[in-house]
């Protein structure tokens, strides 16, 4: 793996863009794919799987429990998930979780199947992101959890139930993250009886991640039924096809669409689907708001944006169904020429870090403005030549990497700490980004 400069001096561009960035397997469904072929009884084949810091650990955490997952010798992204001959998760483990949320909020939930204890635990910042909903659903199906810190915090210990048959009604506040309904959705699909789950919280964020899971449940022969707040999951049987092909992450396609506004020019992503359950589905009509040209050939599933160079802010938006994308729009947010009011967004306090915060930081580092609001931020238009060269911090976290390499497409002098922070979602972000900025340099 290629040692990166640390800080890493972020390229500007020297040109209007013309580029077409293929970019890798959806994080979302490739995690998801992965836990639900190992709820399975048959091996499947994922093809065009992200391989990433969140799907490694991810495949490490299935390994502690018994999973085998085999790569291909020859692709790189295809791997074959064989589950546990006898349907039952090996305990007495340790599960390392790193910093990954998917990891963190939905292996716990295959702890109802192991024959023995499990125990969890992260990198120390993952010490911060909530935990406790979903171990409160846990309790509820009759698993113990021992704290060995705070309480709804890693690192923690999961006692597998005695029964795992029944029916339960399980009542939990999701409004911090909707991993916690989705992980319990996963579990669910095994259980041997009928699971129905509650929110009970005002808001939930990000429901398009929800359906993605309801979706991907009734792929494998499942069923989710939904109705006012309430999940209802009947017993079935779950098997993934002998094959399963991962769409491109879309979410991360957005900060090489995102630069096609930056820096003026076109950028194109293949393999963008039609129809799709990933948020990221959204990021075509929010770069709209921006004033971005988007076009969309169904024949060669090439998704198109064209910028001016030139960003008109995008007055209020709700961001509520798709938060990921928020540090990427942010990026165009602060180089924009008229204000941005991002709203329904406040859960993302408790991501891989408090994005909110280290947003508005960031910005006013290199001379942007931006004030957290309850639930969001709003970010003031300033003169370009007010934005100036600075180190920005990251946090560990991957999207506010990516958010300063969009700052610096036109500012002198960004330098982004820890870029390689970005290997969580994209193995290869530096490498892709550099082939961007000199893809048609020379037409």
């Amino acid at each position: 793996m290629t040692t990166l400069p640390d800080p890493w001096p972020a390229p500007q561009a020297q040109h209007p863009l013309n580029a077409t960035v293929d970019v890798p397997g959806s994080k979302s469904l490739s995690n998801r794919y992965i836990i639900l072929a190992a709820l399975g009884s048959q091996p499947v084949r994922l093809e065009g799987l992200l391989r990433s810091r969140d799907t490694e650990l991810m495949m490490a955490a299935l390994d502690q429990l018994g999973v085998r997952c085999e790569i291909d010798s020859t692709v790189e992204t295809t791997v074959t998930v064989y589950p546990p001959q006898d349907g039952i998760f090996t305990g007495n483990c340790t599960v390392y979780c790193g910093l990954a949320g998917t990891v963190m909020r939905f292996v716990p939930a295959l702890a109802l199947y192991a024959d023995a204890p499990v125990r969890f635990d992260g990198d120390t910042q993952a010490y911060k992101r909530p935990m406790k909903p979903v171990l409160d659903g846990l309790e509820q199906l009759g698993a113990q959890i021992e704290y060995e810190g705070a309480e709804g915090f890693l690192p923690f210990t999961i006692t597998p139930p005695r029964a795992r048959e029944g029916q339960h009604h399980i009542r939990i506040d999701s409004s911090q993250s909707s991993q916690f309904i989705s992980g319990l959705l996963l579990a669910a699909a095994k259980w041997s009886d009928i699971l129905e789950i509650e929110h009970t919280g005002d808001t939930l964020p990000s429901m398009p991640h929800i359906r993605m899971t309801m979706d991907d449940i009734s792929r494998a022969g499942g069923q989710v039924l939904y109705h006012e707040a309430v999940w209802t999951v009947p017993s079935h049987e779950v098997q993934l096809a002998h094959t399963v092909v991962v769409e491109p992450d879309l979410s991360n396609a957005a900060p090489f669409l995102c630069a096609a506004l930056i820096a003026g020019g076109t950028v194109r992503v293949p393999r963008w689907p039609a129809q799709s359950t990933q948020p990221g589905a959204l990021l075509p009509d929010y770069l709209r708001s921006f004033g971005a040209q988007v076009q969309y050939d169904s024949s060669t599933q090439i998704l198109t944006v064209h910028g001016s160079g030139t960003i008109d802010g995008a007055g209020e938006l709700d961001l509520s169904p798709a938060g990921e994308i928020a540090p990427t729009l942010a990026a165009l947010a602060a180089v924009a020429q008229s204000d941005s009011t991002f709203t329904g967004i406040a859960h993302l306090r408790g991501h891989e870090t408090d994005r909110l915060a280290a947003l508005t930081t960031e910005i006013q580092r290199c001379g942007g403005s931006a004030q957290e609001t309850q639930d969001g931020l709003a970010i003031h238009a300033v003169k370009r030549f007010a934005l100036h060269g600075a180190v920005m911090e990251t946090y560990a976290d991957h999207r506010m990497a990516t958010f300063a390499a969009l700052i610096g497409l036109i500012v002198p002098g960004i330098d982004v700490v820890n870029v390689a922070t970005t290997r969580k979602t994209i193995p290869d972000f530096v490498g892709l980004w550099t082939a961007m900025l000199e893809e048609g340099s020379n037409d």
